[in-house]
């Protein structure tokens, strides 16, 4: 306790020198501990002070976000004058265990934490003419928040021989949360060295893949307040495999293709046989074909032979085959 000069008291009578009065001086104590308390529940964060109330007697709250200087606060709630006035964003939700606060304690009551109210809270007790030896007490309030599920990728080359990146993160989750990695099934593990993993960063490097290392692998991501996960299936392919591959499909295709031309020359050649050897047009003769006016007399002559009249050859008859005898004059 500090002592204030205050009025001498001379014993002249005594011959006594002049002594100061002891004076009071405010002193604010908080948890040296920082606090923290689940999201949703009730925060209580307790503040205590010595010095003698007076009407001068003042009470602030305030609030700092992580990472900004105690000057940037802003006020949640301030007695003053005999009134409580809660005020600012969190003005609904904080309140005084002890009101009016002037029994020595002003504990602050703040209801359904949010994670936006993690930060640094200062309880500030002023009350002249008392002089300040630690009129200011700060409090770190972390509100614990699990993690959420987490988003796994890859990246990197699969294929046998190189290397791939697993990542794993969560949006949320305070204390921050850790990740480790854990391949599923009965698949054998990669050999040590070949899989190193980074717990604050959630990072699984994977080096000199071969196709035992195909496989799902899964990220946990853990904190105080529980655990969430997600899986990622990577799969590392052989180069020299696919070039088989193609080589075998290209020479299946090549038969394939042999085997439809040789289909179509067979068919073809049973097309033709079906067809006849020769084809005659209308306006065509064939060599032992008789000619139409010689036809036509020798069909006379025969039937005058059966009897018949023979009829002279009508005048639109067209001989035109020439007579082989000689004409006689």
């Amino acid at each position: 306790m500090a002592w204030l000069p205050g009025p001498f008291l001379c014993g002249a009578l005594l011959g006594w020198v002049c002594l100061s009065a002891p004076g009071l001086a405010v002193e604010v104590k908080v948890p040296t501990e920082p606090l923290s308390a689940p999201v949703g529940t009730t925060a209580e964060l307790t503040c205590s002070y010595s010095t003698s109330v007076g009407d001068n007697f003042a009470l602030e709250w305030s609030f700092v976000q992580p990472g900004r200087p105690v000057s940037s606060s802003q006020p949640i709630l301030y007695f003053t004058n005999g009134q409580l006035y809660p005020t600012g964003s969190k003005a609904e939700r904080a309140s005084l265990l002890q009101n009016p606060p002037t029994g020595g304690v002003a504990t602050l009551k703040l209801t359904d934490v949010h994670p936006s109210d993690t930060g640094t809270y200062l309880c500030h007790v002023n009350n002249p003419p008392d002089f300040y030896t630690n009129g200011l007490g700060l409090i770190n309030l972390t509100v614990l928040v699990p993690p959420n599920s987490p988003s796994c990728s890859q990246s990197g080359q699969t294929s046998v021989g190189g290397s791939a990146a697993l990542r794993c993160s969560s949006s949320e989750g305070a204390p921050r949360p850790v990740y480790n990695w854990i391949r599923l099934g009965s698949s054998p593990t990669p050999p040590p060295g070949s899989m190193v993993q980074d717990e604050v960063s959630g990072r699984l490097i994977l080096t000199n893949l071969s196709l035992v290392s195909s496989g799902t692998y899964r990220c946990v991501a853990t904190n105080q307040m529980g655990s969430a996960s997600c899986e990622l299936t990577l799969s590392v392919t052989d180069p020299s495999k696919g070039r088989v591959a193609g080589a075998v499909i290209g020479v299946l295709l090549g038969v394939l293709f042999l085997s439809v031309a040789v289909f179509c020359l067979i068919r073809f050649q049973k097309d033709r046989r079906k067809k006849p050897k020769e084809t005659y047009r209308g306006s065509d003769l064939r060599e032992d074909a008789t000619a139409p006016g010689i036809y036509e007399q020798t069909s006379v002559r025969a039937d005058s032979n059966n009897g018949l009249l023979e009829r002279p050859p009508s005048a639109g008859t067209v001989t035109t085959a020439k007579s082989k005898l000689p004409m006689v004059v």
